[in-house]
């Protein structure tokens, strides 16, 4: 079987997972065929790029699509969420009720390979609907989150279909243009100057892969959803899944769509929005799972903008520019699925050892082997964008492709780019915040005396240590990596390629007189340049006896533990954007026996939800309201259903006469 073909045996281990979970047998077996899968697909994929796969592999015409085939770009998305995928199926999740969890690892998998490689809107959608189920199913059998109701899995559901009725009309629209189901028909099937109609389908699929990549309002969903499930799940869907949703968008607007116009900044402006959002929201949560879900929606709004600005780049004809908006987006989100997938097992490793996700100081890295904190100090520093980490290079390259917006002719263009460069700024700062809160009130501090908590278990430490350096091993190698993205730029964008992003280890914006970085050299010259100040400190010391004294509280008594909650770390933030946290507080005391004797209080706080209230109350309430007035066609009232037995007869015989 030539290397190609070698994908088949993915699905063909993840079918035999699902059975394994349906029938509740094997569950060692059951987790190995998964973990096998995804070391398959990881294993073709290196084995492809950059070329892609040349030849289509025939499936089932009119049942899963006439062709499967899987583009350069795909591959890489599909490469980096499967390395997450591998070690969270490995590990499975901590719920005793794996059946459930493993019959949705398999069905959410097999569902985006299929968005990823099937080349027909049939297929496609059937694929589209396949992974969000394996999503419901992966989360509904753990039952990890503090609501056990699934009232958040039933959002996340409603929400999800809305995408997809929004994405069954915009292809329906695309295919009446090319008259075909293939997409092969749709590339270019519009014209550059048909706009208007452009704009409706584009809106269209916003709304449709947006749902899923928690564009806004639907970031919603996400936090009550992972909330429900583990960090394993978590992994699956800030990973495969959600590079499976935005393969989808960026291969529908960079080849069906045409570039520029009102639907370019449209995209922009719905992306920086989301990110800013989706990173104040984050930054106020003191769950692992809740914020770390915030944040994957942030981080795939900083690939729609990205995407945003590719198309503004292609509405006036700067083919390099828009290729180098594209490769970012894809950067950005292959590092972001390794960071994700470090800090969701990390979170799974701290649930092992405390019994909880909450986000508070338990002193895990003085009890844990040093993978663990290593991963998650690599992990945290990549998505807080800090050197020499991936999150780092592709945040920087991001800033480089909108500052790249005075090539351009037009107002409109100039003056959204700038702004979106504003807005990403901000989202940097606040995503810096976030991750020294969650890596410093997670991990850090020292634990009471009554903590015996034992530290992380060697399988998540080790997991989130190897993820944690393949995300500095993908920024020092970046020069290198680029090169497996010429076959996508080649695909995208005629005549480009990734040699004009690097000189030798130098990373530039296509020209190296506009900025340069080089995190590979980073490596080398931080640890050089570290040994003079700790020259400098070993000699202090030698020469100078220090004396320990202790910390002075204002002549207070001091504390038993100088230790911080989530609450306070943020409340400050949350005070200052209070308009749109609006944030709400209650105390509430117990008393013993008399009113004057207080025996507990008891405090929340909490901050409401942006669009909640705004776009989903009012349809929530019409369908409660409508459910409640057909209530009475279920009572069992045989006169009623007779009447509407006779009122059916008199419409036939109605349409019948007419």
């Amino acid at each position: 079987m030539s290397p190609d073909r070698w994908i088949l045996l993915a699905p063909i281990l993840w079918l035999l997972a699902i059975v394994l979970g349906c029938a509740g047998r094997g569950r060692a077996l059951a987790r190995a065929a998964l973990a096998a899968g995804a070391a398959v697909v990881v294993l073709v994929a290196l084995w492809q790029l950059p070329g892609g796969m040349p030849w289509p592999i025939a499936t089932w015409p009119g049942v899963i699509g006439s062709r499967f085939q899987l583009a350069p770009d795909a591959l890489w998305l599909l490469l980096f969420g499967a390395i997450a995928a591998f070690f969270a199926t490995a590990l499975g999740t901590p719920s005793r009720n794996w059946r459930s969890w493993v019959a949705g690892a398999g069905l959410s998998m097999l569902g985006a390979l299929g968005c990823f490689g099937l080349q027909d809107v049939t297929g496609f959608l059937v694929a589209w609907e396949v992974m969000s189920l394996g999503g419901a199913v992966l989360l509904i059998g753990e039952r990890l989150g503090t609501m056990r109701n699934g009232r958040h899995l039933l959002f996340m559901l409603a929400l999800l279909e809305v995408g997809a009725v929004a994405l069954l009309a915009a292809m329906l629209m695309l295919a009446h243009a090319a008259g075909s189901l293939d997409f092969a028909a749709f590339d270019n099937v519009l014209s550059p100057h048909a706009h208007g109609h452009a704009l409706w389908i584009g809106v269209l699929l916003l709304i449709g892969f947006g749902a899923k990549l928690g564009l806004l309002p639907f970031y919603e969903w996400y936090p009550g959803a992972y909330g429900q499930g583990s960090g394993a799940s978590g992994a699956l869907l800030s990973g495969i899944v959600l590079n499976a949703a935005f393969f989808a968008l960026e291969r529908a607007f960079t080849l069906w769509l045409p570039g520029g116009g009102l639907l370019a900044i449209v995209t922009v402006i719905a992306g920086v929005s989301s990110a800013i959002l989706a990173v104040l929201y984050a930054f106020q949560e003191d769950d692992w799972r809740r914020l770390l879900a915030f944040s994957s929606a942030e981080n795939a709004a900083i690939a729609i903008t990205l995407l945003g600005a590719v198309q503004v780049f292609r509405g006036e004809g700067l083919l390099a520019l828009a290729s180098l908006g594209f490769v970012v987006a894809l950067l950005h989100l292959a590092g972001h699925a390794l960071a994700k997938g470090a800090l969701m097992l990390a979170a799974d490793g701290a649930f092992h050892a405390t019994g909880s996700y909450a986000v508070s100081q338990h002193g895990l890295l003085r009890r844990s082997p040093w993978l663990y904190g290593l991963g998650v100090v690599f992990a945290g520093m990549s998505l807080a964008a800090m050197p020499p980490q991936a999150g780092f290079v592709s945040e920087w390259y991001t800033f480089q492709t909108l500052f790249q917006g005075f090539h351009l002719d037009g107002l409109a263009g100039r003056l959204t780019l700038a702004l979106a460069g504003a807005g990403m700024a901000l989202t940097a700062a606040i995503a810096f915040a976030t991750f020294v809160k969650l890596v410093g009130l997670g991990t850090l501090g020292r634990p009471s005396s009554n903590d015996a908590a034992p530290g992380v278990e060697r399988s998540h430490a080790w997991s989130c240590g190897l993820l944690g350096l393949l995300v500095l091993a993908l920024a020092v190698g970046m020069p290198w990596w680029l090169q497996g993205l010429d076959g996508a730029m080649a695909s995208h964008f005629a005549g480009q390629g990734s040699a004009a992003l690097h000189n030798g280890p130098i990373l530039v914006p296509l020209t190296d007189t506009f900025a340069f970085i080089s995190p590979t050299l980073l490596v080398v010259v931080c640890p050089l340049l570290a040994l003079l100040p700790l020259a400098l400190l070993l000699r202090a010391r030698w020469r100078l006896h220090g004396r320990r004294a202790p910390v002075w509280y204002g002549g207070c008594a001091p504390p038993p533990r100088g230790t911080t909650t989530a609450l306070t770390f943020s409340n400050a933030m949350r005070t200052f954007y209070s308009f749109v946290y609006r944030p709400a507080s209650e105390v509430r005391h117990e008393h013993s026996g008399s009113p004057y004797f207080v025996r507990q209080v008891h405090h929340r706080a909490d901050v409401s939800p942006l669009f909640e209230a705004a776009v989903f109350r009012g349809p929530t309430r019409c369908v409660q309201w409508l459910a409640q007035k057909l209530g009475a066609l279920q009572s069992g009232n045989m006169n009623i259903y007779l009447g509407l037995v006779g009122l059916l007869l008199v419409l036939i015989l109605a349409v019948a006469l007419i």
